[in-house]
């Protein structure tokens, strides 16, 4: 494929996908922040678990992943449904395939997440810092695929979730054994701002209908659950901390996507209303 049958949002992407690369090689060093080892405000232990919040506030990642898997499992028999009964060409309902692939990733992603930051919070340190970011990675990767899918192009999909995938897992490695943070944080800041800038773009046509707009603001929000961590865990006289808060305001920037899912399940049932007695 050439660059002149890219369409002129592909090559911005490319573009930008090029600048975070030259970043992350040129730019400074920048220091980890020591939050592989840094105390959280709410250290409490309940029934011999340590740091027992921030562990089991990880579950509602668990909870929508699984979930999310259920209805793309769904779809997928749904869509076996239709062909069944209406063969190409005469079938009308043809799933968005990159759109669902990058869905599967995010929602395995997400199961990963809680599970490498339950694993990270139970002793905090640098090397479970990097398990809970590979974990992280993965669901970002397909959340980044989803959006470039919705507002660039469905063929440009994929491409950039298995590129920041890579990024991503290279960045928490890069952390981990040299200290430089500046590409996890290029990973991190810049796929946001990728996305905020595609939540200002018009869809595509074909598009599911994903609001970014939300997936931002619980963004948004859960980081500044994060940054007031001890303050919250005080004002609230130690019930509950901002980083706990964190991961529960987190896991809800996963609704926008399993809404676009309902979204296909109600087209696909406009197209197959026996699909309904379909159990995943």
């Amino acid at each position: 494929m050439s660059l002149s049958s890219l369409s002129h949002r592909e090559r911005c992407l490319l573009s930008l996908f090029v600048l975070l690369v030259l970043a992350a090689v040129v730019g400074p060093a920048v220091p980890s922040s020591g939050l592989g080892a840094a105390p959280f405000a709410d250290g409490h232990a309940w029934r011999g678990l340590p740091n027992a919040m921030d562990v089991l506030s990880n579950l509602p990642f668990a909870a929508i992943g699984i979930w999310g898997l259920r209805w793309l499992h769904w779809l997928d028999r749904a869509h076996e449904q239709v062909q069944e009964a209406a063969p190409l060409p005469q079938a009308a309902f043809q799933p968005p395939v990159n759109s669902l692939d990058c869905a599967w990733m995010f929602f395995a992603g997400l199961i990963l997440t809680a599970v490498g930051s339950a694993f990270y919070h139970l002793e905090p340190d640098s090397m479970r810092l990097a398990a809970d970011r590979a974990g992280m990675a993965v669901a970002f990767a397909g959340l980044v695929g989803f959006a470039v899918c919705e507002r660039v192009s469905s063929r440009a999909g994929w491409p950039a979730a298995w590129f920041t995938l890579a990024g991503g897992l290279l960045a928490a490695a890069i952390c981990h054994t040299t200290g430089n943070a500046l590409p996890w944080a290029l990973v991190q800041f810049g796929g946001m701002a990728l996305i905020a800038t595609l939540a200002l773009t018009k869809p595509m046509n074909g598009a599911i209908g994903l609001k970014l707009g939300w997936v931002i603001f619980f963004y948004v929000l859960a980081k500044m659950f994060e940054l007031a961590d001890h303050a919250i865990f005080e004002a609230t006289h130690q019930l509950v901390s901002g980083h706990t808060l964190k991961h529960l305001t987190a896991a809800l920037a996963a609704l926008p996507v399993l809404h676009a899912l309902q979204a296909m399940e109600r087209q696909a049932l406009r197209h197959n209303p026996g699909a309904a007695t379909v159990t995943a």
